[in-house]
């Protein structure tokens, strides 16, 4: 009972905090919009603020904010679900090459079908780079799985090296499309692959909230044999749990989470190693509780990151996945640190 409350607690806690946090975000920028303008423009649909304080709000910060929530909780949740999947805490999809294999795939739609993408944008934006965000990240994950798993189980070990060595593999294809690419395709490839928020509109955040709703769903539903994978894949199969369809469905479904992150938002890494960590410390490893938790925390990191890449070097824009780097590397030295006598 004791701590069913205390959960009680954390989740709302943070759910007030992202909230504020969220109406925060809206002033923060070039611009300076005070909180009060920010609420009154959300709340009143007929105020006396000037026009373009309204077009700011409305068009480009409210749909960046609510852009920066999904995308953080979709990456946070399938952080949490690789860890448990692979049960190593060093499990994120960026380390493992799963965000490279997603990242090469969108880059492949957007070099290889431009003329789609300048006749139809929404399209291209909402269709075509998902598809192959998607299928380069499944494949990837696919064959990080297979090579790091044998009969004896999974090595992390081999899990890393195979994420390097597709990582190289897909940032070589990424330089080969930089290389063919004309101005406007390498404009948009460059400000792509350093992950950013900036081009939030209203399709990209249905596909990435259909998409969370979709994975919350599903991932919630497999908490309960995700929590009997963590006792190890024998007790699992004892307890009746069909381990290897368990395992294929969760890699497709974190493939789709991870495929639509870098269609709508470029590569933006390490929010799924850092987040289920502090979910672990908060709530404990209950993916039950972990998966919800881990969503609320990432909407909230991501939306701190963001904020302070719009304010680092303004009036010029630091690309958040540069912030999210900044704080994801040394955090994950410290778990090679604190694991290097397991998986050596």
């Amino acid at each position: 009972m004791l701590r069913r409350f205390s959960n009680t607690y954390v989740f709302g806690g943070f759910a007030i905090l992202l909230f504020f946090s969220a109406i925060y975000s809206i002033t923060v920028g070039p611009m300076n919009i005070t909180i009060t303008d920010s609420i009154i423009a959300l709340t009143n649909s007929n105020n006396t603020l000037a026009p373009h304080i309204n077009l700011i709000i409305h068009d480009i910060r409210l749909p960046r904010t609510i852009l920066c929530m999904f995308v953080g909780a979709i990456l946070a949740v399938c952080g949490a679900v690789m860890q448990g999947l692979f049960r190593n805490p060093l499990a994120e999809p960026g380390i493992i090459g799963v965000s490279a294999g997603a990242s090469l795939g969108g880059a492949i739609a957007i070099v290889g079908f431009s003329i789609i993408g300048f006749e139809f944008p929404q399209f291209m934006a909402l269709a075509v780079v998902p598809v192959f965000a998607f299928f380069g990240g499944a494949l990837t994950t696919l064959l990080v799985y297979k090579l790091g798993t044998s009969k004896f189980g999974t090595s992390v070990t081999i899990m890393l090296l195979a994420g390097v060595a597709f990582s190289a593999l897909s940032g070589a294809g990424i330089g080969y499309l930089n290389f063919v690419a004309d101005d406007q395709m390498l404009r948009d490839l460059s400000l792509w692959s350093m992950g950013s928020l900036a081009g939030a509109t209203w399709g990209k955040i249905a596909l990435s909230a259909v998409t969370l709703l979709g994975l919350f769903w599903f991932f919630q539903r497999k908490a309960m044999s995700l929590n009997a994978l963590l006792l190890g894949e024998s007790e699992a199969k004892h307890l009746g749990i069909p381990v290897q369809k368990l395992k294929r469905q969760l890699i497709l479904f974190t493939a789709v989470g991870v495929g639509v992150t870098v269609s709508v938002s470029g590569i933006i890494g390490f929010i799924g190693l850092v987040i289920p960590h502090l979910g672990r410390m908060l709530s404990g490893p209950d993916h039950r509780t972990l998966i919800p938790l881990s969503a609320l925390l990432g909407a909230l990191l991501m939306t701190a990151a963001d904020m302070f890449a719009r304010v680092a070097v303004a009036p010029a824009e630091l690309p958040v996945g540069i912030v999210t780097a900044i704080i994801g590397a040394p955090f994950f030295l410290y778990l090679l640190f604190q694991q290097k006598g397991k998986i050596l």
